[in-house]
């Protein structure tokens, strides 16, 4: 390989082979990684025939292996920011960039009503990323970012150290913080979920993403989801928000978990490609009914 354009050439059809979901578009992104380049200035660096960027061949090669593109340049774009990932945390999705959008919206609807520095708490926090995008789009707000993995809590440590206003605690997600109870405006979670009825099949998933990141609890998934909405109802102010990301699959028992944990207004919303995301609800006044059996904490991890 010459040229830049061949080599890209080359790098698509060996992660096509591999089964790479987007080997043109991964090509282009490790090229322009060890470039220092964004996606458009590679395209026109490999029109006018640039030549090959040191270390391109071993890096396609790990990505044949299903290394996921986000270890190898250590980086992964998340709502306009970009977060340092790699080994030991779960890779922030697109899809989970919904979540940012339903939880800014509530807290700029607080701002309006006066509300100067609504509280928010993002449980299963894992890299950080809900929790910098919120705080990069509402700086006003106050963030409690909540992760029990000692691997996931060094990576959200490096993206959130830039954010003051973000608080970072070593904590099981379904447990209750003393100092928040009733304190809370947002909640925001993208919590383990993976029902142990659909599993995962992408090498990347299954390979890289830490396990305690992934699975609910149950055949359903819902173990851990439920005791979370459970563990919200107590930190939540009356009238606040809550936002969690789910399957496809349990949308109908979100909806149950949050009816039956006190929260009114529950809404679904949808992804991009329309699928059922997240759902969302508020607080309403009074105590919450229990809902399901309690979760015995220390034997799930929470990441995001």
């Amino acid at each position: 390989m010459t040229s830049l354009s061949q080599a890209l050439r080359w790098a698509t059809g060996e992660l096509t082979a591999a089964g790479v979901e987007t080997p043109e578009n991964d090509a282009v992104l490790m090229a322009g990684h060890l470039m220092g380049l964004d996606r458009g200035e590679v395209q026109a660096k490999a029109i006018i025939g640039a030549d090959v960027p040191q270390g391109f061949e071993p890096m396609v090669q790990q990505r044949t292996q299903r290394v996921p593109l986000q270890h190898l340049t250590g980086t992964a774009p998340f709502r306009g920011i970009e977060l340092a990932v790699g080994p030991g945390v779960f890779i922030p999705r697109p899809e989970t960039e919904l979540l940012v959008e339903l939880a800014t919206q509530r807290l700029r609807a607080d701002l309006a009503e006066g509300i100067g520095r609504p509280v928010v708490m993002d449980l299963c926090t894992g890299s950080g990323a809900i929790a910098a995008a919120v705080a990069h789009e509402v700086p006003q707000a106050r963030i409690h970012a909540v992760e029990l993995s000692d691997e996931a809590l060094v990576w959200a440590q490096r993206n959130l150290a830039p954010y003051k206003r973000v608080e970072l605690r070593q904590a099981d997600a379904t447990e209750v913080p003393g100092d928040l109870v009733g304190r809370v405006d947002v909640v925001v979670t993208n919590p383990p979920y993976v029902p142990d009825s659909e599993p995962p099949v992408s090498p990347e998933v299954t390979d890289h993403d830490p396990a305690m990141a992934l699975w609910g609890g149950g055949a359903d998934g819902m173990r851990l989801p439920v005791a979370i909405i459970r563990a919200a109802a107590q930190v939540l102010r009356t009238g606040g928000y809550m936002v969690m990301e789910h399957a496809e699959s349990q949308a109908d028992a979100v909806h149950q978990a949050y009816e039956g944990n006190g929260f009114t207004s529950v809404e679904l919303h949808h992804d991009l490609t329309g699928r059922p995301r997240a759902t969302s609800a508020v607080l309403a006044a009074g105590e919450p009914e229990s809902d399901g059996p309690d979760v015995n904490h220390h034997q799930h991890g929470v990441q995001q």
